[in-house]
């Protein structure tokens, strides 16, 4: 049987990928959407790779695309939809749990592990 309150439960594989994740975090950031090539150039991907990134993010209803024509040139918008946001804020939920986990296994105080940036120096081995 599972454990409740489990954080890595959290932590769904459609964002948890690194370029999924940028996707997500440079939407999270504009109310009218990106454009495919202002996407791609904020995550640094090729068309192939962000469009299979798009593909995954479409199907799981967490984006929206729109495609359109702009001085007879198509475009390609991507939005974030409410159900992706959400999600995403749930995401981001369990890996601050599972971060703060992280850091008081290695002896900070509960206390401690909620302040810290958790992109701090790494430890001396």
């Amino acid at each position: 049987m599972p454990r409740q309150n489990n954080p890595y439960a959290g932590l769904k594989r459609v964002f948890h990928e690194p370029n999924r994740l940028a996707i997500i975090s440079a939407l999270c950031n504009v109310v009218d959407g990106l454009t495919f090539n202002e996407l791609k150039e904020e995550c640094r991907l090729t068309d192939g790779n962000l469009s299979r990134h798009l593909k995954a993010l479409e199907d799981a209803r967490v984006i929206r695309i729109k495609k359109s024509f702009v001085k007879a040139k198509p475009q390609t918008t991507v939005f974030l939809t409410e159900r992706g946001r959400e999600s995403f804020l749930q995401y981001l939920q369990s890996l601050e749990e599972v971060l703060k986990k992280a850091a008081e296994s290695f002896g900070a105080s509960e206390k401690q592990a909620a302040s810290l940036p958790f992109f701090t120096k790494p430890a001396r081995v």
